[in-house]
Parts: C-alpha cells; structure tokens; sequence
C-alpha cells in the first residue's frame, strides 16, 4: 500500500510504516502549501482566500505526482480520499488503474457547489466504488450521479489498544486544570468551528454548570471560532477549560481524566457536516458513555440509550436533558462506557473496517472497467 499525501510544515517527503509507504509532494512554496490539513476552509463553511488561489497549483502538481507514482508501481486499485479535490485529480488517470473514490464530509459540501458538481460528475463515471464513512454522505454524492448499489458506508476506526480505559495519565490532566480527584468532568475534542455544534451547548451553559457545582467541562481543540467559545464561557472559566489543540500522544490521557464526552454536532447553515468524528470511536474505546446529535454516521456508532444517549441537532434542551442524565448517575456513566468499550473492540477496531474495505475491493474489482 502507498499513499500520497500533499507536503506540508512537518510532513516528511517519504516514510514506511508497518508496510505502509507513505509519499508526499510540493505544490506550492512552503508558506503558501495551505491546502489539506483542516486548513483549507474557514469555520469549516467557506473557502479560504490563500486555499482557492492555490488551488490549480495543488491540481496540477498532484496529478503529477500521481502519474509518476502510477508509471513506477503496478497497482491493482487506486482510491482517491476526498472527492474534491483528490477524485477530479485520479479520475483523468482511471484507465490505468481501477478508480474508487472515499468521501469524508466537507469534500461532499465542496461537491455540491455548482461550479465543481460537473466535474465531480464526470469523476463519478469513472469510479467502481464509492466509499463513505456516513449513509447521508453516500447518498448525497449519489445524487450527483453514482449508483447506489455499488457505494459502501463503512464507519472509521479506532486503536482500541491505543485509546483504552485506565488510570494512566488521569491525574496528571486534572492537576493540569485544577480538578479535583472526585469531579465530573464532561470532555469534548474537536476543531472549533460550527458544524461540531459547540454554540448549541452555549446556549445552554448556565443550566449544564448549574447541574453540579462540581462539574468540570474540556472542550479541547483550536479552530476559528475558539475565541467567541471562550468569551461566551467566561462566566465558568474556573470549571470550563480550553487547552487548545492537545498532540496526538496527549490525547488518549485526556480521554481517561474524563467520565463522559459530548459532541452536539450539527449541518452548518452552508449543509456541511461531519461523516463519522474520529473522536467519538476514541471516546468510545476509552470506555466513555457519548452525548452526541443523532446525524451522519454518528448512530453507525452509537445506540440512542446503549453506548450513550442521541439528541435532536441544534436542540440545547436536548443536550441538556442527556448531559443531565449521565452527570447525576455514576452507574449509567459505567454501564454505557463499558457497553461503548465492547462495540469498539468487536466492530469498530482498524482490523474490522480494513476487513470491509478489503471486501469492497474485491467486489469493485470484480466489475467491468469504467470507460
């Protein structure tokens, strides 16, 4: 397996892991390689000025390097992550290699905007298969022009060894903020910008803080709108804590220091939304009980009332009659973490959703080649 990725700031030109080739490639001066990365719309919502300018440059040197890598390795199956902009970057090249295309969110919005819908229309035709980690992502670039029958929602996964319930690294986080040992801590991770549905719970801070004057609340993440998240908490700022955004070697710590996650996700007012949030399969598998909206591929993961509790989107009553019930009631908090625990181990772990991938593979190479 080889995957080719855009360089950017820390991205090395190549590397192997654990059978893994790993190449990436220029595009653009450094300072102006700001595409990928979470970087390329602001708020999630609009492209950002420096993105779309850079954007045929990124178009250009990608095709590129997929051609070169293409001449030099026989491949039995190209797939194209994001369908804007990497599936109208593989799609002129589809003859040489059998096409699938995987959608992760904010490419299905860009998608759908009428001055790229033509293309990813014609990217489509190219394609055996169409991955998503969300019924509603599949079914809207469906609508674009893809059949049903040959697209497959298969959920993300999660390191269930990595992310793991344990004492590990509790403490250390709540001295961090100042918690106590005893506290409720309620965590959220996750870039701040609208369609993670952080100003839902806003709404609705007072009567959250009011439910336990011990409750604690991280919301851990950077983003645009991080700033105005935090002006609004600033009330609580003693027991509402923003570390910014945690390295990936933290995180699975913070997950421990807390006893339940929440994520009230939301279609941004633009309909872009989350497919399936990682953070939720890490929650999960730390054995935390999750309070999140009942949207995309979030109950691919959750059962209302099994692994944690599903609410109306944008509803802060909602959200806070669910956080109510979990602060209020150690066992419930037990009873569905350890439930969210089981189901990471037995259907969400990286070796499950490879094997379905896998699976799609062989079916999508199993069908005639698209002209």
């Amino acid at each position: 397996m080889t995957v080719l990725t855009p360089h950017a700031p820390d991205v090395r030109e190549r590397w192997q892991e654990e059978g893994v080739e790993a190449v990436s490639f220029r595009y653009a001066p450094e300072s102006y390689e700001v595409l990928g990365y979470s970087r390329s719309l602001s708020s999630d919502e609009t492209i950002r000025v420096g993105a779309g300018l850079v954007t045929p440059l990124y178009l250009a040197a990608a095709r590129r390097a997929l051609k070169r890598l293409l001449a030099s390795t026989k491949f039995d199956l190209l797939h194209a992550h994001w369908v804007v902009p990497n599936g109208l970057v593989a799609a002129p090249v589809a003859s040489r290699v059998p096409l699938a295309i995987g959608l992760h969110g904010s490419d299905v919005f860009l998608a759908e905007r009428p001055l790229v819908r033509q293309l990813v229309g014609r990217a489509l035709g190219r394609s055996r298969l169409v991955t998503g980690c969300s019924p509603e992502l599949v079914e809207r670039v469906c609508a674009l022009g893809f059949e049903r029958q040959r697209a497959r929602v298969i959920p993300y996964g999660v390191d269930t060894a990595k992310f793991s319930p344990g004492d590990e690294g509790r403490t250390a986080w709540r001295d961090e903020f100042g918690i106590p040992a005893d506290a409720v801590v309620g965590l959220s991770v996750g870039r701040m910008v609208t369609k993670k549905g952080y100003h839902v719970l806003m709404k609705t801070l007072a009567e959250v803080m009011a439910l336990d004057t011990s409750l604690h609340l991280v919301l851990a993440g950077g983003g645009d709108l991080l700033a105005e998240l935090e002006s609004a908490s600033q009330p609580w700022r003693d027991r509402v804590h923003f570390p910014g955004a945690v390295l990936r070697d933290r995180l699975p710590d913070l997950y421990r220091a807390a006893d339940f996650f929440l994520l009230p996700a939301v279609h941004d007012a633009k309909g872009n939304v989350d497919g399936l949030p990682n953070v939720i399969l890490e929650a999960m598998a730390t054995g935390l009980p999750v309070v999140a909206s009942g949207i995309s591929g979030i109950p691919l993961a959750i059962t209302d009332g099994v692994e944690g509790l599903l609410v109306e989107e944008e509803d802060p009553t909602g959200l806070l009659e669910a956080i109510s019930q979990l602060v209020g009631n150690r066992e419930r908090r037990r009873g569905m973490g350890d439930a969210a625990r089981a189901r990471a181990e037995s259907e969400l772990t990286w070796a499950a959703v490879a094997a379905r991938y896998r699976q799609a593979y062989d079916e999508a190479l199993a069908e005639p080649q698209m002209e």
